[in-house]
């Protein structure tokens, strides 16, 4: 069974920066698309950025110039790099893949635990 563990979250203060961390473990044949959702407190998850298997990404309009998100698929790793933090980026961040456990396997869905970070003087 693929796991997905996130690491790197916290308490920051308003203009402050964090760096999430997520990595995908056990049986993994290949990996496609990595991406990080976030739930803000009494609302519902939301796409924050995603690392397509082409290279391309993507950005929630609230993030971009703020935030990054990047891959090394020799570690099986997905990063967020967030910048410039405001109080609505209060959130538990998840990581999310979509991968595919042995060769011919059809492609499944795995969603990390999640990671809380809370933006706040």
């Amino acid at each position: 069974q693929v796991q997905l563990v996130e690491s790197g979250g916290g308490l920051v203060q308003p203009g402050g920066s964090l760096r999430l961390s997520c990595v995908a473990s056990g049986s993994i044949f290949s990996i496609y698309t990595m991406a990080w959702y976030r739930q803000p407190p009494g609302k519902q998850r939301e796409l924050v950025a995603a690392f397509r298997t082409s290279g391309a990404t993507n950005y929630a309009d609230a993030v971009k110039e703020r935030f990054t998100i990047s891959r090394d698929n020799a570690k099986n790793t997905l990063y967020l790099q967030m910048n410039s933090l405001k109080p609505e980026d209060t959130a538990v961040y998840y990581c999310f893949a979509t991968l595919s456990e042995a060769a011919m396997a059809r492609a499944v869905e795995r969603w990390g635990q999640g990671t809380l970070v809370t933006v706040s003087s």
